[in-house]
């Protein structure tokens, strides 16, 4: 991930919790349809491709590589990134990173193994080849879930919270907005990562960042 940023000409991409993802303001379905056109033309996309959302003012557009033994950024990411944003230049279409967000959904467990074969079947979701504690959704809309190993509960706290992956400028807005909106900030501790803040009845939520995560 720090690679990635480090990197030239991805200045349009910001990484999340999953990849990196860059949203692409275009106004209109119609000229969001023309940019996802003009992304298809590019060479490579048979098997390695990007994931878009396309809505009536914008798109969204995800790259991430996938293996047995590998979830994240890659060189071809790296490059793929660049190419779109080449062309989201070309046409016009101005990238607006503050509209980027994912939301992973964390369940402490006492025993993953016992518990996760329950969520994996209802939601139908499947494993993350690379990681034991992740189930994520084959048809990539819907939030991953990762199982949190407990020993012990805490009667203060929440067996299921949710994980919200902001760009890093786009944190401490995010933090504020919640506090004034009757949130409390519960601990800074894990920062510039994650901070842990609580609804006004104790329920949790993780603003996190992938600033110090590799």
């Amino acid at each position: 991930m720090r690679r990635f940023h480090e990197s030239a000409g991805v200045e349009d991409w910001r990484g999340v919790g999953e990849g990196a993802c860059a949203y692409f303001r275009t106004g209109s379905f119609g000229a969001g349809a023309r940019l996802v056109n003009a992304i298809s033309e590019l060479p490579g996309l048979d098997d390695h491709h990007p994931d878009v959302d396309v809505r009536h003012d914008g798109i969204i557009v995800r790259l991430i590589s996938v293996a047995p033994d590998y979830y994240g950024l890659s060189e071809r990411d790296l490059e793929l990134a660049r190419q779109i944003s080449a062309i989201a230049r070309e046409l016009e279409v101005p990238a607006d990173p503050a509209m980027i967000e994912t939301v992973l959904v964390t369940i402490d467990a006492f025993d993953i193994a016992k518990v996760k074969p329950f969520w994996r079947a209802v939601l139908g979701y499947k494993d993350r080849e690379d990681s034991p504690e992740d189930l994520v959704d084959p048809r990539g809309r819907g939030p991953s879930i990762w199982f949190q190993k407990i020993d012990a509960p805490d009667p203060q706290v929440n067996r299921i919270h949710l994980d919200i992956w902001v760009p890093p400028d786009q944190a401490k807005a995010r933090i504020a907005a919640a506090i004034a909106a009757g949130g409390r900030l519960v601990t800074d501790k894990y920062a510039p990562a994650w901070w842990t803040l609580a609804d006004p009845e104790g329920n949790l939520a993780d603003v996190a960042t992938a600033t110090s995560r590799d």
